[in-house]
């Protein structure tokens, strides 16, 4: 019956979040449902399990949510990020416009912006120009998440993304583990996706297919509308609605002032994890007072949060006169990181009591004896979790919950190397969790004013058959060649 509850629980969860049901009600339900089945106390999995999960992951993760959004949201009110969208469609012109999406997105996001602020000043962007170049608007939301929801989420080494953020206290790796590979890996994203858009722009002007965009489905209404951001929170780290609070500047940096602060997020972000914090120090973790941990344990954390906050104290200095009410930019910005960490948290909080359950040992068992090894098996159970959660971030901390210490040890044991357990884990997150009920995936069809009908396909060529391609060339690769 344990067994039987797990999967009655998983179904509900998935049903009612893709009806609309807020994941903070659902997750803890579900959980108890899950733990009714198995005849285990109820309370104690909510208040101690459930609870602890849940705020074991805000307690390691909150930096990096609030630093992330306060970040994007300075980003989008001083007008940097339009500079940067505008720079490139002006650059590479409207011929190129597919191209040039695709590069603004990956430009920002690859920074440090929020997903969805990047959605929300893309979308203008792409709609111009692919007006002008009379290419077919339904693909724009498989552009823009080429750019944005790929290969600098997942593959890119040292990208601030969340999910390249959570192995990194379960493996005790940096930011920038196993960097050949995931710039392999990435090449892979975007040139098979590249070259998908190419080949269906070009079909679409022999069927004599334009444009043809609807106009009327984007901005402030999308951002506030409650089945939207319900779906957007559990998803990714940026609550969709403060997009439009603050207060945006009129005139927009030049392109140098803008992509500064993008250029501070790698490049502390680097020196941090590869030079100054391993030259410090930190023996006295060990002690209880700091949670008997190690440098290892927080390093790449503390990496990613001071790289994001020198960027946003460089962005404050050189957009002050932009940012005209930075009170409540900054209000908003932390505002845009609370539900969504609670969301996934949430999230996190029922996979830690469904992994407490005895019935939990057969679907473990199972995903551990899968062929193909430790690689291939690591990479199926985020993809599963993902894709079920509809959240890479949320399947992807699920899965090493539950499973992470175990795959550590198989590392160590056959000399993988742990960095390559950590790319490998990040890039399946980033595969299936693009199914039709993702947060993202619904957020920017609503931002560009289309639907699963219409776009969707193309959104799976680009967000999920190019991603698996990478991933398994990457496990060959990593299986052969080991960690580089």
């Amino acid at each position: 019956m344990g067994l039987v509850g797990i999967l009655v629980a998983l179904g509900l969860l998935i049903w009612l979040s893709f009806r609309g049901w807020s994941v903070l009600l659902l997750a803890p339900a579900a959980a108890i449902v899950a733990a009714a089945f198995a005849e285990e106390p109820l309370l104690a999995h909510w208040t101690q399990t459930f609870m602890g999960g849940a705020a074991q992951f805000i307690a390691q993760f909150f930096p990096i949510f609030l630093l992330g959004a306060l970040f994007g949201k300075l980003m989008d009110d001083s007008g940097s990020v339009h500079a940067i969208a505008h720079f490139m469609s002006t650059k590479l012109g409207a011929r190129r416009a597919i191209l040039a999406v695709v590069l603004a997105g990956a430009i920002v996001t690859y920074g440090g912006v929020s997903l969805f602020v990047a959605f929300f000043v893309l979308a203008p962007m792409a709609r111009e120009m692919f007006r002008v170049a009379n290419i077919a608007h339904r693909l724009m939301p498989a552009t823009i998440a080429l750019g944005t929801s790929t290969f600098t989420m997942s593959a890119l080494p040292g990208t601030p993304a969340i999910q390249n953020t959570i192995p990194m206290p379960f493996f005790g790796t940096t930011p920038f583990a196993a960097p050949g590979l995931g710039i392999v890996a990435a090449a892979i994203m975007l040139a098979f996706g590249l070259w998908w858009l190419s080949r269906a722009e070009e079909s679409a002007r022999k069927t004599g297919e334009g444009y043809g965009g609807d106009e009327g489905l984007v901005s402030g209404a999308v951002a506030d509308d409650q089945f939207i951001r319900e779906r957007a929170t559990s998803s990714h780290e940026f609550d969709p609605a403060e997009i439009a609070r603050g207060k945006r500047g009129d005139v927009p940096p030049p392109i140098g002032t803008a992509v500064v602060p993008l250029l501070v997020v790698v490049g502390v972000n680097l020196l941090m994890s590869l030079l100054i914090l391993p030259r410090l120090d930190f023996s006295f973790l060990a002690q209880e007072r700091w949670g008997e941990t190690s440098l290892a344990g927080v390093a790449g954390v503390w990496s990613v949060a001071v790289a994001l906050a020198a960027a946003t104290a460089t962005l404050i200095a050189l957009n002050r006169p932009r940012l005209t009410d930075l009170r409540a930019s900054m209000d908003a910005g932390a505002n845009a990181s609370v539900l969504p960490i609670f969301s996934v948290a949430s999230l996190v909080g029922f996979g830690a009591v469904v992994a407490a359950l005895p019935g939990f040992a057969l679907v473990r068992d199972w995903m551990l004896s899968i062929s193909g090894g430790p690689l291939v098996s690591l990479a199926i159970a985020t993809n599963i979790l993902a894709a079920l959660t509809g959240s890479a971030s949320g399947g992807l901390t699920i899965a090493l919950d539950a499973l992470g210490d175990t795959y550590l040890q198989i590392a160590q044991t056959a000399h993988i190397d742990p960095g390559l357990m950590h790319r490998v884990a990040v890039i399946g997150s980033g595969t299936l969790d693009s199914l039709p009920h993702n947060g993202a995936v619904v957020t920017l069809l609503a931002v560009c004013g289309s639907t699963h009908r219409k776009s969707y396909f193309d959104m799976v060529m680009a967000n999920i058959v190019g991603p698996i391609i990478a991933l398994a060339i990457v496990i060959a690769l990593g299986s052969v060649l080991g960690s580089f």
